[in-house]
């Protein structure tokens, strides 16, 4: 497995992502763009682009908050992410310049693109789609669902989403306004729900009820098999 950090620049500001890939599989290869969670840039990200690097892609964990910048407590986490909630279209361009890194990497083949994420990064993931970027697929992961008011009148991009559908951060009401969202953008999406789930389903380390953060084994494991086939599908 070959891994590198790369930097990257949104204007003045520095990024630095996370690639891997098997570089035992000859010439350009598919890529799958991870985006993190309010966290920023951590192992729990870079974990999951080793594992799907395996199956030939050239992974990429984005940096979104840019180099260095990185949460741990809950109020850590929220700061970095407030500013990107607040202003989607700051979002949006830091999102498509990690994209354009990534298309631009010989290992890359720049016509076969998907994009996924975590928690905040689902959101950002969805935010890609809602951008009409030039990506094949999204895939959304236990993401927010709030809508950003900047969607593009057509979706090209397929959405995946995969939803705990006991998530106090993404509930019903989201869930049927982002359906509304993609239904009006013409966008083929699909949201797999499930029951008994809360958010930060993936994360071995989610433990807390009351904040309606825990992990779940079998959603983790059903969610990575649905991830799977999508990008399968999408990425062929």
């Amino acid at each position: 497995m070959r891994e590198q950090t790369i930097e990257y620049r949104d204007g003045e500001t520095v990024c630095e992502g996370f690639l891997c890939y098997d570089e035992s599989q000859p010439g350009p290869r598919p890529a799958v763009l991870i985006n993190h969670t309010a966290a920023g840039r951590n192992e729990f990200v870079d974990r999951k682009a080793r594992r799907l690097a395996w199956s030939g892609y050239a992974c990429f964990v984005l940096d979104n908050y840019g180099k260095g910048r990185r949460g741990g407590t809950p109020e850590q986490n929220n700061a970095l992410m407030a500013p990107f909630m607040s202003d989607r279209a700051l979002l949006r361009r830091r999102l498509l310049s990690g994209l354009a890194t990534v298309k631009a990497l010989p290992i890359v083949d720049s016509k076969r693109v998907a994009v996924m994420g975590f928690c905040f990064g689902g959101l950002c993931a969805l935010d890609f789609a809602r951008a009409n970027a030039d990506v094949r697929g999204v895939v959304s992961i236990h993401g927010l669902l709030k809508t950003s008011g900047i969607t593009e009148p057509k979706i090209n991009a397929r959405v995946l989403m995969l939803h705990g559908y006991d998530d106090p951060l993404a509930p019903p009401d989201d869930v049927l306004a982002v359906a509304r969202e993609f239904t009006a953008a013409g966008a083929d999406w699909q949201i797999h729900a499930y029951g008994h789930t809360m958010h930060a389903f993936t994360n071995p380390s989610a433990n807390d009820r009351a904040a309606g953060l825990q992990y779940d084994e079998a959603a983790d494991r059903r969610s990575w098999h649905a991830l799977e086939e999508f990008l399968g599908e999408v990425l062929k």
